[in-house]
C-alpha cells in the first residue's frame, strides 16, 4: 500500500444474474484512492459505475453474486470481513453512501433529523439527544438551519433533502463518502451549491470523496482525479487537469469533445454507436466498435500502460508508442 493511501482496489469484479444471462457489470477494476483526495468516476450510463459503489459498500440486490478481488481499506481488505462485521466496523462509520435519489433514501413518515441521528445510536450507542446534538452540527456544515431537523422530507425541498442526506453520510465522520449521482436531478444553481459545500468539508476535515457521474461539467468542480469507466472496465486515469485538458484514451478524448464549452467555436460533438452489451460483452477492447482509431491489434485486450506517475490507460495506440 502506498504512503498517503486510503483504499486500493485490485481486481473487482460482480455480475448479477438475470434472465438473459450474467451481466458482468464490474470487470477487474483497478483504482487508489489517497487521503484527502475526490476520485471522480465518470461514464456513460450502464457502464457500472453505480454497480461499483454498490460493490465498495456491499449494498448489492439480490440477483448479485458476492464480489471477487481485493478493497483495501487503510490496509485491511474489507472485502474478506463477514456481512456482519462489514456491517459493525465499515458501513456507515468507515464508509458512507449519498444516494442519487435523497427522496428514496430518506423515510417519509420519520422526522428527518432522526434519520441523520440514527448512525450514531446505531453504531456508536450515543442517546437520542447527544445523537440529536450531533446531527445539528452536521446540518449546519451542509448549510441547513436546525430548526429543519423536525422537518419531515416533504417539507423539504429537492436541495435541502440532498443536503440532508449528504448530513447523514457526515454526522458518523467517516474516513470516504461515495457520492452515486448526487446532483443530478437538481437545477445548476443548486448543483453548484452542493459542489461547494462538498468542496469546503473535503478541505476543512480532510474527508476522501468518491464521485460517481456522468456530468462532466460538474465533476471538474470537485475532481482531483478522474477515472473513466467504460463496459465495466476502467479505460484510463489521471490527474484531473491533465484528463480534462489532454485525455489520452480515445474514448476520453471523445467524450471530452463532446461537452460544450462557453468560448469553444467547434460544435461538441457526438460519440457514434453505443456501448456493448455486459452480458456478452465484445473480447479485444470494448469500445474498438465505436473508435476512429481502431486497428488489427484492438482484437486482443490492451494491456495498462504508465504514461506518467499515477496516469495510465488500457489502449493499444499507447502501448505501441503512437497517440
Amino acid at each position: 500500500m502506498s504512503s498517503g493511501s486510503l483504499m486500493e482496489i485490485e481486481e473487482l469484479r460482480l455480475r448479477y444474474r438475470t434472465e438473459d444471462g450474467e451481466v458482468f457489470a464490474v470487470d477487474g477494476v483497478n483504482l487508489e484512492l489517497r487521503r484527502n483526495e475526490a476520485l471522480v468516476v465518470l461514464g456513460e450510463s450502464g457502464c457500472g459505475k453505480s454497480s461499483l459503489a454498490k460493490a465498495l459498500l456491499r449494498t448489492l440486490p439480490r440477483n448479485a453474486y458476492p464480489p471477487s478481488g481485493q478493497v483495501r481499506l487503510a490496509g485491511e481488505n474489507v472485502l474478506a470481513l463477514s456481512e456482519e462485521q462489514f456491517r459493525r466496523q465499515i458501513r456507515w462509520t468507515r464508509m458512507a453512501l449519498v444516494m442519487q435519489a435523497a427522496m428514496n433514501a430518506l423515510n417519509p413518515v420519520v422526522r428527518v433529523g432522526e434519520q441523520v441521528a440514527e448512525p450514531l445510536r446505531i453504531h456508536r450507542r450515543w442517546s437520542k439527544h447527544r445523537a440529536m446534538q450531533r446531527a445539528a452540527e452536521a446540518f449546519e456544515e451542509v448549510g441547513i438551519a436546525p430548526d429543519f431537523l423536525q422537518r419531515y422530507p416533504h417539507e423539504l425541498s429537492g436541495g435541502m433533502r440532498q443536503r440532508a442526506v449528504l448530513a447523514m453520510a457526515l454526522v458518523t465522520e467517516p474516513d470516504l463518502i461515495i457520492l452515486d449521482e448526487p446532483t443530478s436531478a437538481l437545477d445548476v444553481l443548486t448543483q453548484a451549491s452542493i459542489m461547494n459545500v462538498l468542496k469546503r468539508i473535503k478541505n476543512e476535515r480532510g474527508t476522501s470523496f468518491i464521485l460517481i457521474t456522468h456530468d462532466v461539467a460538474t465533476s471538474s468542480e470537485l475532481a482531483d482525479r478522474v477515472a473513466l469507466m467504460y463496459a465495466g472496465r476502467i479505460v484510463e486515469v489521471a490527474d484531473a487537469e491533465l484528463f480534462f485538458t489532454r485525455p489520452a484514451h480515445p474514448y476520453s478524448q471523445m467524450l471530452m469533445a463532446s461537452v460544450p464549452h462557453l468560448r469553444q467555436k467547434e460544435h461538441p460533438k457526438s460519440i457514434p454507436g453505443r456501448p456493448p452489451s455486459l452480458i456478452d460483452p465484445p473480447s479485444g477492447c470494448r469500445f474498438a466498435d465505436r473508435c476512429p482509431k481502431r486497428f488489427a491489434r484492438c482484437s486482443a485486450d490492451p494491456p495498462a500502460a504508465n504514461l506518467r506517475p499515477r496516469h495510465w490507460v488500457n489502449c493499444w495506440l499507447h502501448s505501441r508508442g503512437d497517440s
